[in-house]
C-alpha cells in the first residue's frame, strides 16, 4: 500500500501495562519533487542541540460510546491521513546525514528528503483508563509509556525516526503521542504539523488537497550570508555526544482559571507601577517565586529562570509562523534567593518581562555570530543548575484544536525527555478563555513542600 512501510520487528515498549501491538513507518502519499529532495540545512538555532531528547507532546481522548466505532478503521484514518499530511510535511518523514570532508576540512549535518524511510506509526493497548492518567495528584508513569523513542537524542536522527507516533487505546480512552526530534521542530513546527494533520483527518477520505497554512522549509539565514551550510569543529561524533540520564521526578500539573490569571497580571503589573507585565510573565513570576521557596536556598545564593522563546517574530525582518524548523534561544531573569522572595511577584515578573523584550533582532543575531565564530555542541550534563526553573512550551499553542473526529481532547500530556528539577511545561487550559494549565517536574522532596505553598495553593484556587 503506498504510504506504508511495515517494520521487520517489534521492540516491546518498556512498561509491562502498555501492549505493543503493531508497528509501521508511512511515508509520504505523494512522491517528492527533485527540489523536495534538496537537503534541509541546520541553522546556528539548531546544531548547537544535537544532544537535546527529542520532544513528546500528546492528547488524551476519551474513545467514543457510540458502538459503531472500530479501532481498526480509526487507525487505518489516522495512517491515510498522515501519509497525505507529510506530503505537506514531508521533513518529518526524513533522516539525518553527515556528509565529512578531510580537505579542506568540514563536518557537516543536515536533514535528507532523499532518504525517507518514514515517520514510525506504533498501536499499543493498555487496560488502564481516563482516571488512571488523570486523578492521581502526580503525573503516573505509566504516561510516558504512552510516548516512543524515550532514549533518543537530536543526534540519532541519522538512524532513527525523525518522528514517531503511538496510538495507545485505553479502556475507554485514545492517546495519541509524538516524539519529534527538537532540532527539526519547536513547538511552533509541532503544532502547525499536528493542527493540520487534525484537519486532513477530518476533512475525509481520500484525503487529498490542501491545508489552510502551508510549511515554509527555506532556510534562514544571517545578514550578508546566502550559504546555509555549517560546518561544525569535529570528525566523529563521539567527541560531543553526551547521553544524559535523568532520575525520576514527580510531575504535577497546577490548573491556572482566567479570572486567577487576571488576578495575578493586576497584581504584578499594579506592584510595579505599569502595565507591561503580560499573563504568562505573571504566572512564570509565581511558579519561580514558589519552586525557589520549597528549594530552601541560602538567600544570599543566587536563582533564575530561564524561558525558552521562539525568535520568529523578534527577528527584522520576522518570519513567518509558518516557518518550519526550530528557531528558539533562551531568556531570562537572575537574582538572588532573597530578593527573589522578599521583593513580590511585581518584582519577579517585571525581571522576567525585561528579559524578554531585550531579546531583539540585535541581541539574537549578536548571540549567532558569536556561536558561528566558535561552534560548540552542548553537553546537557553541563547545562545544569540546580537553582534554576526552566520554562517550555507554550499556553498560546492550540493543542485543544487537534480532534481527530474525536472531539475536544480531555487532557494534554508530556513525555520523560528534557525534564528536570524546576522544569515548567506550559499548557492552555481546556477550559479556554485565557486559562492555563501548568506541568511542573520537581525532586519529590520539593514537590511535597511547593504543594502547601500558600502563595501557589492560593492562586489555583480562584475560580
Amino acid at each position: 500500500m503506498a504510504g506504508f512501510v511495515p517494520l521487520a520487528s517489534s521492540p516491546a515498549i518498556s512498561s509491562t501495562s502498555v501492549k505493543l501491538i503493531s508497528e509501521c513507518f508511512i511515508t509520504p502519499i505523494d512522491d517528492l519533487s527533485p527540489e523536495q529532495k534538496q537537503p534541509i540545512h541546520f541553522t546556528p538555532f539548531e546544531l548547537p542541540w544535537l544532544n537535546v531528547k527529542y520532544s513528546q507532546k500528546g492528547l488524551l481522548f476519551a474513545k467514543p460510546p457510540s458502538p459503531d466505532f472500530s479501532i481498526t478503521t480509526f487507525l487505518n484514518d489516522l495512517q491515510h491521513s498522515l501519509s497525505a499530511t507529510l506530503t505537506h510535511f514531508y521533513p518529518l518523514a526524513a533522516r539525518f546525514t553527515t556528509q565529512k570532508q578531510q580537505n579542506p576540512s568540514s563536518y557537516v549535518v543536515y536533514l535528507d528528503p532523499s532518504n525517507t524511510p518514514g515517520v514510525k506509526f506504533v498501536y499499543a493497548t493498555t487496560d488502564a483508563r481516563i482516571s488512571n492518567v488523570l486523578s492521581p495528584p502526580h503525573v503516573p508513569l505509566l504516561v510516558h509509556s504512552f510516548f516512543d523513542l524515550n532514549e533518543a537524542i537530536a543526534h540519532d536522527g541519522h538512524t532513527l525516526p525523525v518522528l514517531s507516533v503511538q496510538v495507545t487505546e485505553l479502556g475507554d480512552g485514545i492517546f495519541i503521542g509524538c516524539s519529534v526530534n527538537h532540532m527539526v521542530a519547536d513547538g511552533t513546527s509541532f503544532w502547525h504539523f499536528m493542527t493540520s494533520w487534525s484537519e486532513i483527518f477530518q476533512s475525509k477520505r481520500p484525503y487529498h488537497g490542501t491545508i489552510s497554512r502551508l510549511p515554509i522549509f527555506k532556510r534562514w539565514v544571517l545578514d550578508g550570508s546566502d550559504d546555509p551550510i555549517i560546518s561544525i569543529p569535529y570528525t566523529h561524533h563521539d567527541q560531543f555526544i553526551d547521553r544524559l540520564k535523568i532520575p525520576l521526578f514527580k510531575e504535577r500539573f497546577f490548573s491556572f482559571s482566567s479570572t486567577a490569571i487576571s488576578k495575578l497580571k493586576a497584581t504584578a503589573n499594579s506592584e510595579c507601577d505599569t502595565h507591561k507585565i503580560s499573563s504568562l510573565q505573571a504566572v512564570i513570576a509565581l511558579l519561580w517565586r514558589c519552586i525557589t521557596r520549597a528549594r530552601c536556598l541560602s538567600h544570599d545564593s543566587e536563582t533564575s529562570c530561564s524561558l525558552m522563546i521562539s525568535v520568529r517574530p523578534r527577528l527584522t525582518p520576522p518570519l513567518s509562523d509558518e516557518y518550519f524548523g526550530n528557531p528558539v534561544q533562551f531568556v531570562g531573569g537572575k537574582a538572588t534567593v532573597g530578593d527573589l522572595l522578599s521583593q513580590g511577584l511585581g518584582w519577579a515578573a517585571f525581571r522576567l518581562h525585561e528579559a524578554v523584550i531585550n531579546h531583539d533582532d540585535k541581541a539574537i543575531k549578536g548571540s549567532l555570530e558569536s556561536w558561528i565564530k566558535s561552534p560548540v555542541i552542548y553537553k546537557m550534563s553541563e547545562l545544569g543548575d540546580r537553582n534554576m526553573v526552566h520554562v517550555g512550551s507554550s499556553p498560546r499553542f492550540d493543542m485543544y484544536g487537534c480532534e481527530f473526529g474525536l472531539g475536544k481532547a480531555v487532557a494534554a500530556r508530556s513525555g520523560c525527555t528534557n525534564k528536570m528539577d524546576g522544569k515548567i511545561t506550559m499548557y492552555p487550559g481546556r477550559e479556554g478563555g485565557g486559562s492555563m494549565d501548568v506541568e511542573v517536574c520537581l525532586l519529590p522532596e520539593n514537590m511535597k513542600i511547593i504543594e502547601s505553598d500558600e502563595e501557589l495553593m492560593n492562586a489555583v484556587a480562584i475560580h
